[in-house]
């Protein structure tokens, strides 16, 4: 990995670098992204099955697109129990995690007959979207479905790419069922979000859409957006480790690669105070490259996006990071609680040496849907608020207004709405 001393100049060639990753930077996918939402949303039904035979080579159609309890069945005897286990166990720390998020309505009454509150209501719908193809991810399919179970949504409908043969993949299926999607359907791509979105005579509009995907997915998120709301538009997958000369070389090495293995796009970050610790860690990383079966994809992330900075003072280190913002960052320093609450900007922060990215990804509970691009700075991980929406409760009694009534009308005056005005004047009319 190449090795830099960091300063003002290689900062910002680092975030302009990194910002090219970004999906609002993939201008030239955006009329094919169009052009299949528009098929879709006219087309409905005919758009899909044609986009599945064309994109993913399977024939599906209105019989067939719905995941069926035969085929659950099926997926459950393919699936070794060894990993129904691990899925079970690690679905249930999801779900503890998620339900601290809850959030209640409550309500505040005054003497003089005033009541204001917010009333809390889950999602009546929510899509979730899950990758397929030669991948299989049930991770996310828990990760996605378990903040909405816990914030009571109605309905989750799953959808994801089938397989030439047209089915889907046996651990994707289980772990779906295992997190309680009520209904799943084999299609994926930009028209599935499309699907989602505008609903067909299949597949039922939904109120929200979360869930990862490729390029196109991403695309067709962001363009569905206001028609539906959307957990965010991610980007590729990152990750920076803030170290100190007291970090192990070959864990801080392993850390960066496991995010470099995502895609040729991925980011891998050191940014250390440390000399010595970035050449040995460039070097175990060239080691484990020769190793690892990702080889290929990891050396050419590394080459795109990988980054050793080398920096004078850890608060620069601190600095730094929390300019890049990124979706992982995991602190490996002599005092890592301390650095810790210096962060402000992470998607998830993972502390010490023994809370590698994996933790995150697969068991701990915190969600590993997270803010990529920078966008750690105004955007959180998944969570239940994203599956919740509130509304305000306003109650007065005559005797509460009568206190203010002058005020408003005041207020809608000076704004020259004289209707407003009168809505609250017509109330008192002996004034």
């Amino acid at each position: 990995m190449r090795i830099e001393k960091l300063d003002s100049s290689t900062k910002k060639n680092l975030l302009e670098d990194l910002l090219k990753r970004s999906p609002n930077s993939y201008g030239k996918y955006e009329a094919s992204v169009k052009e299949i939402l528009d098929n879709v949303q006219n087309r409905r039904d005919e758009a899909v099955f044609a986009y599945t035979k064309q994109f993913d080579g399977a024939d599906i159609n209105a019989s067939n697109i719905q995941v069926t309890e035969e085929e659950i069945k099926e997926a459950y005897s393919l699936v070794d129990d060894s990993l129904l286990a691990v899925i079970r166990k690690a679905k249930k720390n999801i779900e503890v995690y998620h339900e601290k998020q809850r959030q209640y309505s409550w309500f505040d009454s005054r003497p003089d007959g005033t009541i204001l509150g917010q009333k809390v209501t889950a999602l009546a719908r929510v899509g979730v979207y899950v990758p397929g193809g030669k991948a299989a991810y049930p991770s996310s399919v828990l990760m996605n479905i378990m903040p909405a179970k816990v914030a009571g949504v109605e309905e989750i409908i799953m959808v994801t790419p089938p397989g030439k043969d047209g089915k889907v993949t046996p651990t994707t299926l289980v772990a779906a069922n295992e997190a309680g999607a009520d209904k799943i359907y084999k299609v994926g791509g930009a028209q599935a979000i499309a699907a989602l979105a505008f609903g067909t005579e299949s597949i039922p509009k939904v109120d929200k859409i979360v869930g990862p995907g490729n390029i196109y997915v991403a695309l067709a998120k962001k363009s569905v957006y206001g028609y539906v709301s959307i957990d965010s538009v991610a980007g590729p997958s990152e990750i920076l480790v803030l170290a100190d000369d007291t970090a192990n070389p070959r864990y801080v090495a392993a850390d960066l690669l496991s995010q470099a293995e995502h895609d040729e796009m991925a980011s891998a970050i050191l940014v250390t105070t440390s000399m010595e610790l970035a050449e040995k860690v460039s070097a175990q990383v060239d080691e484990f490259v020769r190793e690892l079966s990702r080889g290929q994809i990891i050396q050419k992330s590394l080459d795109n996006y990988g980054h050793i900075l080398v920096a004078d003072t850890l608060q620069d280190a601190i600095d730094a990071a929390n300019e890049i913002a990124s979706e992982h960052l995991e602190i490996m320093t002599a005092n890592p609680f301390d650095v810790m609450t210096r962060i402000r900007n992470a998607g998830a922060i993972f502390i010490g040496e023994y809370s590698s990215e994996p933790l995150g990804d697969y068991f701990a509970g915190p969600n590993h849907v997270l803010p990529t691009n920078g966008t750690a700075k105004f955007f959180s991980p998944l969570s239940v608020d994203d599956f919740i929406k509130k509304s305000s409760i306003i109650s007065y009694s005559r005797e509460a207004l009568e206190a203010i009534h002058g005020d408003i009308e005041a207020f809608a005056e000076a704004e020259h709405l004289t209707a407003h005005a009168n809505s609250i004047r017509v109330r008192f009319p002996e004034e």
